[in-house]
């Protein structure tokens, strides 16, 4: 918990960083590449997602003085509803996200320093495999010798780092759409001949369209801002409430210029090269070696790698913490000493992360990595914001209701995806439509198991004494500021 002493400047810069990682630059510019300005739905309605995190989950998080969200499953129902939640976040970040991170960084090295042409190996298989390999042993052994102060000291670094780059690549990116004539004629330019790429109402056909953000984008969203371990976990370590708010809200401000550096390369790669056979996941690497001057280039690769390492350690840090905390010391050994504990997080993070760096390169041939991270992603998201919102809303839902919810709701999104023909379903509404359907489902399921077996007394969240839970004063102002500045960003841009 990096001791509880975060305060608000490096609480926005790991929570930024975390975020921002290579599944980002390279999968969302691929995205934008693709469909335009409309998926910038991933970073715009996380603002909306993070004033909830600050006004609403933050304060009871930080009530309960939680280091996993599980633990906190655990105080609202019971030891076994915690087991099943952190079984769910070790097989998801070990099946979905922690090779998403590796595989996307690879991709992105690879267009970004001419791989190929710099170590003389043809086959971009073999590339791969070695790129994710030296890319997983570093970030492993960073990881699981740091610790969280390390992540998030690294973590603030490299978003700077990354920001700048970031900014850097779209100044040069629009200087060579214009010719060199100036980045104000390069953006007219864009304007200009693709104007369809700058609308932000995503189409029916489109990765994200416009009625979407209201149902299955929104919850993704609010899912991953306030309750993943991965994100939260920086909150958790804030030295009070007010400075956690403050550390949530700047990352808000942040996020509404995510669109500049996270989709406009994309756009402004398909305006350069949407003729060259180029394809969407590729377009952010190829961008970077051809506009950046070669000096730029190795600092900008530098910070990548900075960024993949940092989401890499970030989740691998949140995975042997779930693990050691609570399934070790949990279940298998409840009289473990400290010294233990610490050891079989060593032990399991080695796991972890040979088994992602085994999984990473056979992602290779996706249509969209960023698409598919986040249809992957809702199959554990949804259960669990379920069953936190209903625990935290309500004082009689019984365990077995957590418990139906969270195995039964990746079950039904999994069967959704995968299995006909219930697959159907998904194509007939599109998949987040259908998420947030499971998602009113499992919460009416929750509901009517509280009123027809409700827990024989009324929960009451009890306050830990661990964090001073004084809000900050500018805390709502704040958040209504930032929620007008998300309508304004999607009216301005409306085609």
């Amino acid at each position: 918990m990096a001791g509880r002493t975060l305060t608000f400047p490096l609480i926005a810069g790991s929570l930024l960083m975390t975020n921002l990682s290579t599944e980002q630059m390279v999968g969302l510019n691929g995205a934008a590449f693709a469909d335009g300005l409309s998926v910038m739905a991933w970073e715009v309605v996380a603002v909306i997602a993070l004033v909830a995190l600050a006004l609403f989950f933050l304060p009871r998080f930080l009530k309960s003085g939680i280091a996993t969200l599980p633990q906190l499953l655990e105080i609202r129902f019971d030891k076994t509803t915690q087991l099943i939640t952190n079984i769910i976040f070790l097989i998801a970040y070990a099946v979905i996200l922690l090779p998403i991170i590796l595989y996307s960084g690879a991709i992105g090295l690879q267009g970004m320093l001419d791989l190929q042409g710099l170590t003389g190996i043809e086959s971009s298989t073999t590339l791969l495999w070695l790129t994710v390999w030296i890319v997983g042993i570093i970030g492993s052994v960073y990881a699981l010798f740091g610790g969280l102060r390390t992540v998030a000291v690294s973590d603030t670094l490299n978003g700077v780092g990354l920001l700048i780059g970031g900014f850097v690549i779209v100044y040069f990116g629009l200087q060579a759409v214009s010719d060199g004539s100036g980045i104000m004629e390069g953006w007219n330019i864009l304007k200009e001949s693709d104007p369809d790429k700058l609308n932000s109402i995503g189409g029916a056909e489109q990765q994200v369209p416009f009625f979407t953000l209201f149902t299955g984008v929104f919850l993704i969203n609010l899912f991953y801002w306030s309750t993943n371990q991965q994100i939260i976990q920086r909150t958790f370590a804030a030295k009070n409430l007010a400075e956690g708010q403050k550390g949530v809200l700047l990352t808000g401000l942040f996020k509404l210029l995510g669109p500049l550096y996270l989709v406009l390369p994309g756009i402004i790669a398909y305006h350069l090269y949407a003729d060259q056979g180029v394809r969407a996941d590729e377009a952010y690497g190829h961008l970077v070696f051809n506009v950046l001057p070669p000096y730029l280039t190795g600092f900008f690769a530098a910070v990548m790698v900075g960024a993949i390492l940092s989401s890499f350690n970030s989740a691998l840090n949140s995975t042997t913490t779930i693990f050691s905390l609570g399934i070790y010391k949990g279940v298998l050994n409840k009289e473990a000493t400290e010294e233990q504990v610490v050891k079989s997080g060593k032990v399991f993070g080695w796991i972890m992360a040979i088994l992602t760096m085994i999984i990473a390169p056979l992602l290779a041939g996706q249509e969209s990595l960023f698409g598919y991270l986040q249809k992957m992603n809702a199959i554990y998201f949804i259960p669990i914001l379920a069953v936190v919102l209903v625990g935290l809303l309500t004082k009689r839902v019984p365990p077995m209701a957590a418990k139906i919810a969270l195995v039964g709701g990746c079950l039904l999104i999994a069967a959704g995806y995968f299995v006909p023909p219930f697959t159907l379903l998904p194509q007939i509404m599109h998949e987040f439509h259908f998420v947030a359907l499971v998602f009113v489902l499992l919460v009416a399921v929750m509901l009517l198991i509280g009123k027809l077996r409700p827990r024989e007394t009324d929960w009451v969240q009890q306050y830990s004494g661990d964090v001073d839970l004084t809000p900050w004063k500018g805390a709502v102002p704040a958040g209504i500021v930032l929620v007008v500045l998300v309508i304004v960003m999607y009216i301005s841009f409306a085609g």
